[in-house]
């Protein structure tokens, strides 16, 4: 097996200043969301930038996201929809959502956020009752690790026949390589990798981007 680059501080910094384009209002609230006691739970900015690209790449008109948080995220994505493009987000805390709403009012994107406030599987049921099934472009989940296979299988649903998934914290800093590790987020992304890995509904990869991306495609 080839050895991959080895990402120092230093060429880290030469990534941000050869190709990130965070726009000013992103940057203040990554800025800001960095200094929450909840701050890890923010990707980082390439990644950002990444899923932006990404929803442009596939023409992506309608996508979801299953974790909101502060709402960085759901600005990437929603500044790479075309005007009538619609994101619809799942949280439940009014508070960290609160600070998104204001950055999302800043940029422009209200209008294309339908923010749903509750407990994710029972958002993404009512959105399967609606009819809202194979409609979506574009799927990203970053929300509670434990319960990320309910989401995963309610999101195959609700994603379109050629529509993409992505899944963020695939990797657990890599804590999925220890066995002793029993924490149950932790064991719910490793049997969640495993299950993916002989999913033949999906073509799969994943991604040392951040904490670990895995892309899953929807076959035909």
């Amino acid at each position: 097996m080839l050895n991959r680059t080895q990402i120092t501080p230093a060429l880290y910094d030469y990534i941000f200043d050869v190709s990130l384009r965070e726009p000013e209002v992103l940057r203040r609230l990554r800025e800001e969301t960095s200094r929450m006691p909840e701050s890890e739970m923010l990707i980082p900015a390439e990644q950002g930038q990444f899923l932006n690209l990404l929803v442009q790449a596939i023409g992506a008109k309608k996508t979801l996201e299953v974790g909101v948080f502060t709402g960085y995220s759901a600005l990437w994505t929603a500044l790479g929809l075309p005007p009538d493009g619609i994101l619809v987000g799942c949280d439940v805390s009014e508070e960290w959502t609160g600070i998104a709403r204001r950055y999302w009012h800043e940029a422009g994107v209200t209008e294309k956020i339908d923010l749903r406030l509750g407990t994710a599987t029972e958002t993404l049921d009512c959105l399967l009752r609606e009819g809202q099934g194979n409609t979506f472009d574009f799927v990203f989940i970053d929300a509670d690790k434990v319960n990320y296979l309910d989401y995963y299988e309610r999101a195959l649903q609700l994603v379109r026949p050629g529509g993409l998934i992505a899944l963020d914290n695939m990797l657990r800093s890599g804590d999925v390589l220890d066995p002793k590790i029993k924490e149950p987020g932790t064991v719910a992304i490793k049997e969640l990798n495993e299950k993916l890995h002989h999913d033949e509904r999906i073509v799969l990869s994943l991604l040392p981007v951040a904490d670990g991306l895995t892309l899953a495609l929807r076959r035909a």
